[in-house]
């Protein structure tokens, strides 16, 4: 990777020399357990550590004459540490050394990528907790949706980032093997101790079968969830420079004194960063198709997979990290407009409740498909600023002729109120709705009943049992009642929807003239049946 792009932890790791001890490493750790199983004279790893020195421009010179790297490599050490070097790699192969040596360089990686991950996280619950009430608009395909608030946001991108830091854990266990079998991963001249020991002496466990090479199904997942940390990234990039838009201005990278933005427009201040992170985003992704083609190698082994693995392998790993670190230091630098956030909620004049209005419109009685298309007729007419949407609703004859109530969630589900019923179940009692500031209710002359206040009036007690309701007789009988100050008490337990209706009609159809047009339910009624089938339930805390 290009110096711009690098940090230095990560580009350590992959450094020529950094490959070439733990190479040196791992034959010095097979020559330990090769001496404790008596198949070379002791001494032999403690004299090659004493004397091999890595010297990279000598192992590049003898790999020009010899064409193999770590024939090279073993060469160089043997000029160092003088004969009993003859001993190292008994029994080995090149892509023991090669691969065990890989994924210890990955599992460098890995542990520095997992500090950068838990580093945002911090910095990311930090903000959202700062903004946790801040309110800004949701948006779905970019366009105003219903309200949310910038924490939440924030709180997205730290869950989807904490998630990441357990997959890049799994991965990193995934390839936290080594295999040091021989030839095609037989054992034939190597005894699987001397793998059991490398791989402890290494912090790595034994491949489970080898055929020569680690199976790249191992490096397929570990890129796979490199790749899935840069789609975060870019997610998060894309969120910040869609809310840096000249015309939505919510937030901001921070502009720091002395920075230009355009070389030709003085005024710009432009997203530049998170811009950088989309692209880097692209190179790590780039290497999840190569990873997954490296998994099908010929037979046992064959060598498709390492010129791939040599430039992806340290590209990605060290981009990541750069990203990372970049967009958490974008993160904790944000400049955030509340004030901004809230004029944007403001532009559409309230239409941002309209999902509200629609189901309050449906528990009113009536369909969902006439509530939606009320509501969508009255917000088109605030798309085209022909009004605000409260002051449109206000003015539609529809909505004024159903008695929609604001209804709190907790009023509905009263659990001490229910056990009071449970206990006396001869007591009339009336569900509570909080109507405050609801002035229609005036101007529709509902009669309100204090809670707790007894029912003085005579009370009209309509059953199923009763009558039949569309019965002419009945609705006679009814009208010769005096009803100018009566409640009704409803029972509405057993009745269908459709029978609902019907009493709702009839009781519109023989009071035309009272002034009661809001029903009080008894204790045994279905209360929640009644308020969704459209009856306007009017009592007052």
């Amino acid at each position: 990777m290009i110096k711009r792009y690098s940090r230095k932890e990560l580009t350590d790791i992959w450094s020529e020399e950094n490959k070439y001890q733990i190479w040196l490493d791992v034959e010095i750790a097979a020559a330990e357990a090769m001496e404790k199983l008596g198949q070379i004279p002791k001494g032999v790893a403690s004299i090659v550590r004493k004397k091999a020195k890595i010297n990279v421009n000598r192992i590049h010179k003898i790999e020009s004459e010899v064409k193999h790297d770590v024939i090279a490599f073993l060469t160089s050490v043997t000029e160092k540490a003088g004969i009993k070097a003859r001993y190292l790699h008994q029994g080995m192969t090149s892509s023991d050394v090669l691969d065990t040596s890989f994924n210890i360089q990955m599992v460098q990686s890995g542990k520095i990528i997992l500090k950068d991950i838990d580093q945002i996280l911090k910095v990311l619950k930090k903000q959202a907790r700062k903004y946790k009430f801040t309110p800004c608009m949701g948006r779905s395909h970019g366009i105003h949706a219903e309200p949310t608030t910038f924490g939440l946001k924030l709180a997205g991108f730290y869950a989807e980032f904490e998630r990441a830091y357990k997959r890049l854990q799994t991965a990193k266990d995934e390839i936290s093997v080594c295999a040091i079998s021989g030839a095609v991963g037989t054992f034939a001249n190597i005894s699987p101790n001397v793998e059991k020991y490398v791989a402890k002496k290494m912090g790595l466990r034994a491949e489970t079968i080898s055929t020569q090479v680690i199976p790249r199904d191992r490096h397929a997942a570990w890129f796979s969830c490199l790749s899935l940390i840069a789609s975060s990234i870019e997610r998060f990039a894309t969120e910040i420079r869609g809310l840096q838009r000249t015309e939505v201005r919510e937030v901001e990278e921070y502009f720091s004194s002395g920075q230009k933005g355009s070389s030709a427009m003085p005024h710009k201040r432009n997203p530049v960063l998170t811009e950088n992170l989309t692209g880097i985003a692209r190179i790590v992704r780039a290497s999840l198709v190569p990873a997954m083609e490296n998994v099908a190698l010929w037979h046992e082994r064959d060598i498709s997979h390492s010129s791939v693995e040599r430039v992806f392998a340290p590209d990605a790993t060290i981009a990541l990290d750069f990203a990372i670190t970049r967009m958490t230091n974008v993160v904790d630098n944000l400049l955030v407009y509340p004030d901004r956030m809230r004029e944007n909620m403001n532009k559409l004049k309230g239409l941002v409740n309209s999902q509200q209005v629609l189901l309050k419109l449906t528990q009113s009685g009536i369909s969902r498909e006439d509530a939606y298309s009320i509501v969508q007729d009255i917000a088109m007419q605030v798309w085209n600023e022909k009004g605000s949407f409260l002051s449109l609703l206000k003015s539609n004859d529809l909505i004024k002729n159903n008695a929609i109530l604001v209804v709190n969630k907790s009023d509905l589900l009263d659990e001490k109120l229910d056990a009071k019923i449970n206990e006396n179940k001869n007591i009339n009692v009336s569900r509570n709705i909080n109507i405050q500031n609801c002035q229609f209710l005036k101007e529709k002359n509902i009669l309100i009943l204090e809670s707790g206040e007894k029912i003085k009036t005579k009370l009209l007690i309509i059953t199923e049992k009763k009558t039949n309701l569309l019965d002419q007789n009945f609705k006679n009988n009814l009208i010769k009642k005096d009803l100018k100050q009566t409640s009704l008490v409803l029972d509405v337990k057993s009745k269908t929807k459709n029978q609902h209706k019907s009493l709702q009609a009839v009781l519109i159809l023989v009071l035309p003239q009272q002034q009661v047009t809001g029903w009080v339910f008894n204790a045994e009624s279905d209360f929640r049946t009644a308020l969704l089938v459209g009856l306007p339930v009017v009592s007052q805390k």
